[in-house]
């Protein structure tokens, strides 16, 4: 009977029915088999609640949906193409450079593709590149930029495995990096295939450029001074991050107007917050009675007889990972499969935080892989294009963003640098 139910649940998460609803059926399924009072479920609401940088992914949601209702995205075009747009694929290169950056603000890659879509998908296309190109440039950077701080992705991740969140955040510096050189390369080496055409260089468009976005710099400014310099807390630097760019939206900038469109983007801030933190709770009680039923013992001891070696481990982690990528969105996959997997990997000798950027660089690649990846079912809708046609475009980069992930993989030094 529990193996029949179990089933149904399956195949109703597949139909699409919420995600919390699916866990929150399994976790009281679960606590009816082990004859455990469902109340247990419920407790883990309060242990999240008492989470100390809990309140860092509503402030950071906030300040992300401020800078995407604002004027942000064409200063910051502005500012890179400036910067940028000179070299051979330069216009490619400031898309890659200018979602990444759009995306470690606003944590939800869906934001980018609509925010910055509309804005460079018209550029690219004036500027000649072919229309698969583009497709599958905007597609990709989409999800760029969820290893860079504050990304909400490593905020989520160091919550629910317990891993320091500033080790996190400095860790994934160099693989971020790595990975927007590499993309950016590739945009180079197809520039002269593409016959793309690039402006002069010019000191007074990037001064120019600067002097409109100087408030806009001084962002990521506050942010890592604050981090890294020991002076705010997580939770603080986020309340800071929320204020400074409420500030700069509706006072200097002047495109947000307070009474007209802070209400709406309150709202869209509880919707998105609200969607994760009802994940959170269920999952986290779910994860505890699996934990309790030693379901990670019972996997560790089957991965054991199996895997000799941690080489063997991490190519099976990162097998398993695409395929979760590939089903779930990333914050579900989070909570869900976040404490099953650190059992493992501790067994295997892997670094908590390298596991962390492994973790989230596969679901990273999973955002463009279908039958789930959110960007291809968003760039469809933006872009009036069929998700195979997107898939095809994006091929190219999947491959880049795969050879990125065995490079992190197995030279842990790309993450463990500053230790």
């Amino acid at each position: 009977m529990i193996v029949f139910v179990v089933i149904i649940l399956i195949l109703l998460a597949i139909l699409g029915t919420p995600l919390f609803a699916v866990m929150g059926a399994g976790g009281l399924l679960a606590s009816y088999s082990a004859d455990l009072d469902p109340s247990i479920l419920i407790i883990e609401l309060y242990r999240l609640a008492s989470q100390p940088n809990l309140m860092a992914i509503p402030l950071f949601t906030l300040a992300g949906i401020i800078l995407a209702s604002g004027d942000g995205t064409r200063r910051l075009v502005k500012l890179f193409n400036a910067l940028l747009g000179w070299m051979p694929g330069g216009l490619a290169i400031v898309t890659i450079v200018s979602c990444s950056a759009f995306t470690a603000f606003t944590g939800a890659s869906g934001v980018t593709i609509i925010a910055l879509g509309a804005l460079l998908y018209p550029m690219l296309e004036m500027a000649h590149y072919r229309q698969r190109f583009c497709l599958g440039l905007l597609t990709t950077s989409g999800s760029l930029g969820l290893l860079f701080p504050p990304s909400m992705a490593i905020l989520l991740y160091g919550i629910v495995s317990g891993v320091s969140i500033d080790e996190l955040f400095l860790s994934g510096m160099l693989p971020g990096l790595l990975l927007l050189i590499m993309l950016s390369l590739f945009s180079i080496y197809s520039a002269p295939k593409l016959k793309t055409p690039k402006h002069d260089f010019s000191w007074q468009k990037i001064f120019t450029a600067l002097r409109e976005s100087i408030w806009d710099l001084m962002l990521p400014v506050l942010i890592f001074t604050g981090i890294f310099g020991g002076f705010v807390t997580i939770t603080e630097v986020a309340a800071l991050t929320a204020i400074y760019v409420l500030f700069v939206e509706s006072m200097i900038s002047k495109k947000v107007h307070l009474i007209r469109d802070l209400p709406r983007i309150l709202i869209d801030t509880t919707t998105l917050v609200g969607s994760i933190l009802i994940i959170l709770g269920v999952a986290m009680g779910l994860t505890n009675l699996l934990i309790d039923s030693q379901l990670p013992m019972k996997l560790l001891d089957v991965v054991e007889r199996h895997i000799d070696s941690q080489l063997q481990f991490l190519l099976l982690l990162n097998l398993f990972l695409l395929i979760v990528g590939a089903m779930m969105d990333i914050f579900s996959a989070i909570v869900v499969v976040v404490p099953l997997i650190i059992p493992l990997a501790l067994r295997y000798n892997v670094d908590p935080v390298h596991l962390g950027i492994i973790f989230l660089a596969n679901l990273e690649i999973g955002y463009m892989t279908p039958p789930v990846g959110i960007n291809l079912f968003i760039a469809s809708q933006r872009f009036k294009q069929p998700i195979l046609t997107l898939f095809r475009a994006t091929f190219p980069f999947l491959m880049i963003m795969l050879v990125w992930l065995l490079l992190i993989t197995y030279i842990p030094l790309l993450t463990t640098w500053w230790q």
